[in-house]
């Protein structure tokens, strides 16, 4: 079944719709021309039921009168029995079959097939003059019954096939017809140089819907490829820096064994290899929050993540302090979402504050509020939508004063918005920078 299943997917969309089509419409003109042609019988039958009722009833009056019917037309037969069906108008035994006469006596017509050719009768029950029951008959040879059901069913049967094979013939055309302005876009789309767009058609219709849905689609891969080269070429600008300055640091320790100086230059490996640890970190990270790995959520208290953030902070300048509510405040997230979020907030804001770092948690509705403040310089209004962009800078040097490496709050934007809370920068009542998270609330 499932080699018929992939060769059936193989064959081109014209091939599968014509075919479907084709599928479709002959079992239903087959289904038509079969109870069609089991009507031709019903409609002969009722004909000859509409020709015989008017001549039933002339012999039904002349009976009841004491007089024998005399039909005016010759291939019908009316005939005078008793209720056991001996005939009582002088003529030949008709030969209805026991089964017959139990049914015309009830006034029901019937078919006797055992006549050549097959006979329909109708008849009823009359009383005549001298009170005997007589059953009154009247009855028609049906020629060409069984022949006209065979041969009419045979032709439906056939006009039912050659009907499909149009259908499916005119399906293809269609098709074929309809799809040449997609293939004619798909050509066009695969020779676009980079830059350019699908013209538009005029008309208003799916195949416009489909051109711009294309050409959104080619702007999002060239966002995307433009994204990934700088983030590309930012990352290996970055990972350059430690592992040249790791390098030249143990070049030295190699060159000049001394103890010492050794000291000073393994403090400095270390450094630089705890800075290459946390850029690696953070690119995998964010590596795998573009790959859609998201670790399922779970109630986290924010108010106790807060305080073993700060606990986490040993600086003692600036000063940290925290403003929450009594008890606890829970969000839908990671707990390691969540510490990474407050680490690099913290991170950041002891690193420019001058005397004082306050950390708020606060309910607001549906959503709880964490917020960071500082004394420090702030952030300026041209750079608060650009310092979560990856290897964003206020202040563009590669020197690395600060020893960050531009993915901190990068990181804190990408963990809130994929748990479809929000983050943004404003200024702190402190004079420094405010940056406010704000999660949903259980």
């Amino acid at each position: 079944m499932s080699k018929v299943k992939e060769a059936w997917f193989r064959r081109s969309v014209r091939f599968r719709i014509a075919t479907m089509a084709t599928a479709a419409t002959l079992i239903i003109l087959l289904a038509l021309a079969w109870f069609s042609g089991r009507g031709i019988g019903g409609l002969l039958i009722n004909s000859a039921d509409r020709e015989l009722q008017p001549i039933l009833d002339a012999a039904i009056a002349d009976v009841a009168a004491g007089r024998i019917p005399h039909p005016d037309t010759p291939y019908v037969q009316v005939r005078v029995l008793d209720t056991a069906g001996t005939p009582k108008d002088n003529l030949p035994d008709p030969g209805l079959k026991e089964w017959a006469l139990r049914d015309l006596k009830g006034a029901e017509p019937v078919l006797q097939y055992s006549d050549d050719p097959p006979t329909r009768w109708i008849g009823t029950v009359v009383t005549a003059p001298d009170g005997q029951q007589r059953l009154v008959v009247a009855g028609a040879g049906l020629a060409g019954y069984q022949q006209a059901q065979h041969v009419g069913l045979n032709w439906l049967l056939l006009a039912g096939v050659l009907g499909a094979a149009a259908t499916g013939i005119a399906t293809w055309f269609a098709v074929r017809s309809s799809l040449r302005p997609v293939e004619r876009m798909r050509v066009a789309a695969s020779r676009l140089p980079a830059g350019q767009r699908l013209p538009l058609p005029d008309s208003h219709d799916e195949l416009r819907s489909l051109a711009e849905s294309m050409n959104s689609l080619l702007d999002r891969r060239d966002e995307a490829t433009e994204r990934l080269r700088r983030f590309t070429g930012d990352a290996a600008h970055e990972l350059r820096s430690p592992v040249a300055s790791i390098r030249v640091q143990a070049e030295v320790a190699v060159a000049n064994p001394d103890p010492v100086l050794s000291q000073e230059v393994l403090a400095d490996i270390v450094h630089e290899s705890v800075r290459l640890s946390t850029l690696v970190d953070g690119l995998l990270t964010l590596a795998r929050s573009d790959a859609g790995e998201v670790p399922a959520a779970e109630p986290v208290d924010l108010v106790a993540a807060a305080e073993a953030a700060i606990s986490r902070c040993t600086t003692e300048t600036p000063r940290v302090t925290l403003q929450a509510p009594t008890g606890s405040a829970w969000v839908l997230a990671a707990p390691a979402e969540v510490d990474l979020v407050l680490d690099n907030l913290l991170r950041n804001a002891v690193l420019y504050a001058r005397a004082h770092v306050t950390v708020g948690v606060l309910p607001a509705g549906g959503a709880i509020r964490l917020v960071v403040d500082d004394d420090g310089p702030g952030v300026a209004p041209e750079h608060r939508e650009k310092v979560f962009d990856r290897f964003y800078r206020v202040q563009d040097d590669r020197a690395r004063q600060t020893g960050g490496s531009g993915l901190g709050l990068a990181l804190v934007a990408e963990l809130v918005r994929r748990r479809g809370g929000t983050v943004l920068v404003t200024e702190s009542p402190d004079g420094g920078a405010r940056f406010q998270v704000r999660w949903k609330s259980l």
